[in-house]
C-alpha cells in the first residue's frame, strides 16, 4: 500500500526527505512558501550574467565522503577552496587570522617574535583559539590574543548580533580559530567543492520523480494544524496520518502558541558593477569601519568569465521580524530560548507522525553536509516505520 507523506519546506533537509521518501515508493506532496526550490541555496543570473546566491554564500565543505557521493548523484562538482580577507586597521589580512595577517599588521622584529612564540607554545597544534591566547601566561601571546579579539571579533560579532561591542563576551569566540602557519584555507575539510551548474540544478534532479508532487508559493502552516486533543495532524481540515516532515519555523506550525524564536536577520544588497573584478578574495569581512559585515563577489566563487561586469552582495544584520516577512537566517543561542524550543519540541512529540528536521525545525545552526546526512538519517527512521505496517 503506498503511503501518503508530508514534506514542508525544500531547502536540503525538506528535498533529501522527498527524494528518499519517494524512493521507498512513499507518494509525498513537497510543500514550499517560496517560488522556488532550493532554499537558502537558491541561485539565479542578474540581468548582467552572473549567478549569484540569493540568500548568501554557500561553500560546500566536508570531511566525510558518504553525503559528498549522496549529492554527486545529482550533479558534478568543481574544487573550490575558500579564502576569505578582512579589513583590519586599513589593511587585507587572511581570516581567520594568521601568520600572514601578523605579518602585515605587525612590525617584521615583532611579527617574527610572536610567530616564534605561538610555534614553541604550541609545537604540536595548526590551530588554537582566540580565547586561549587571551589566557596564556606570555604577555606577548596574551596581548596578540586581546588584539586579534578587539580588532577581529568583538565588532563583527556587536554588528551580527545586535550587541553594543561593550556586551561582546569573550566566551562568544571560545572555538575562534587562529592558524599557526600561513595556511590562508577559511576551511580545513577534506572536501571542498561547488556543483558544477551551480545549487538550483542540482536540486531540481534532487525532486525530479514521479512520486515528489511539487507545491510552490504554498504556506503549508495555514493548511496543516494540529489537534493536541487527539494527537493528530489535519491537512486541509482533514485527518493525516502519514508521514509529516517539518523543516520550516518550529514556532510557526504552532502558531507562536509558546511566542516567538529569536533569530537575525540580513537585508541582501546587491550591486552589478561594470567592471571585471571588485575585490581580491570571493569574500572580504568588514568587522570594524561599515555597517555591513561582509561583501561577497560571486564570479571568484562560480569560475564564470565576464571580463566586463561583476556582482556583489553587501550584508547588513538586522532584528528578524516575522510580520516583515524576513528571512530567519541565525537561531539567537541562549538558555532562556533554548528551553522555548525545547517547550515546542515537546509539543511536537505528543504527535506520533510529526517529525521535525533541519535548522529552523530543530533550531540549529548546520552545515550543508550534516544537514544533508540529518535528514537521511531521519528518512531511514520514517522509512523503517511504515514498513512495519
Amino acid at each position: 500500500m503506498t503511503v501518503r507523506a508530508i514534506v514542508v519546506g525544500l531547502g536540503f533537509a525538506g528535498s533529501v526527505l522527498s527524494r528518499e521518501l519517494a524512493e521507498a515508493g512513499f507518494e509525498v506532496l513537497a510543500l514550499e512558501r517560496r517560488s522556488q526550490i532550493a532554499g537558502n541555496m537558491y541561485e539565479t543570473v542578474r540581468a548582467n550574467g552572473v549567478r549569484v546566491h540569493q540568500y548568501g554564500p554557500h561553500i560546500f565543505h566536508a570531511n566525510s565522503g558518504e553525503v559528498f557521493d549522496y549529492l554527486s548523484q545529482y550533479s558534478d562538482f568543481y574544487p573550490y577552496t575558500h579564502r576569505v580577507l578582512g579589513r583590519i586597521q586599513g589593511k587585507l589580512v587572511p581570516i581567520p587570522f594568521n601568520f600572514t595577517s601578523i605579518d602585515a599588521l605587525f612590525p617584521k622584529s615583532e611579527a617574527d617574535d610572536l610567530e616564534i612564540r605561538l610555534t614553541e607554545a604550541y609545537p604540536d597544534r595548526e590551530r588554537v583559539f582566540v580565547s586561549e591566547l587571551m589566557n596564556h601566561n606570555d604577555p606577548a601571546i596574551e596581548r596578540l590574543g586581546k588584539f586579534i579579539f578587539e580588532n577581529v571579533f568583538v565588532n563583527y560579532t556587536a554588528k551580527q548580533w545586535g550587541i553594543p561591542a561593550s556586551e561582546v563576551d569573550v566566551s562568544v569566540i571560545n572555538r575562534v580559530p587562529v592558524v599557526l602557519s600561513k595556511d590562508d584555507r577559511y576551511f580545513t575539510d577534506r572536501i571542498q567543492q561547488m556543483p558544477l551548474n551551480g545549487y538550483t540544478p542540482l536540486f531540481e534532479k534532487l525532486l525530479d520523480h514521479p512520486g515528489i508532487t511539487l507545491r510552490l508559493n504554498t504556506n503549508a502552516a495555514e493548511r496543516l494544524s494540529i489537534d493536541a486533543a487527539s494527537s493528530r495532524v489535519y491537512f486541509d481540515g482533514e485527518p493525516f496520518d502519514g508521514p509529516v516532515l517539518w523543516t520550516g519555523a518550529i514556532d510557526e506550525l504552532f502558531r507562536y502558541s509558546l511566542g516567538p524564536l529569536p533569530y537575525r536577520s540580513l537585508n541582501m544588497v546587491f550591486e552589478d558593477l561594470p567592471i571585471e573584478r571588485y575585490q581580491k578574495a570571493a569574500v572580504v569581512n568588514y568587522p570594524n569601519e561599515e555597517e555591513f559585515t561582509r561583501i561577497t563577489e560571486f564570479k571568484q566563487m562560480t569560475r564564470q568569465v565576464l571580463p566586463e561586469d561583476t556582482t556583489i552582495l553587501k550584508e547588513y544584520p538586522l532584528p528578524y521580524d516575522p510580520e516583515k516577512r524576513m528571512e530567519a537566517y541565525y537561531p539567537i543561542f541562549s538558555a532562556e530560548n533554548q528551553t522555548l524550543y525545547d517547550e515546542y519540541r515537546a509539543l511536537g512529540a505528543m504527535i506520533p507522525n510529526l517529525r521535525f528536521c533541519g535548522r529552523l525545525a530543530e533550531y540549529r545552526y548546520y552545515n550543508m553536509d550534516a544537514v544533508v546526512e540529518r535528514a537521511l538519517q531521519v528518512a531511514k527512521e520514517v522509512i523503517r516505520k511504515y514498513a512495519k505496517r
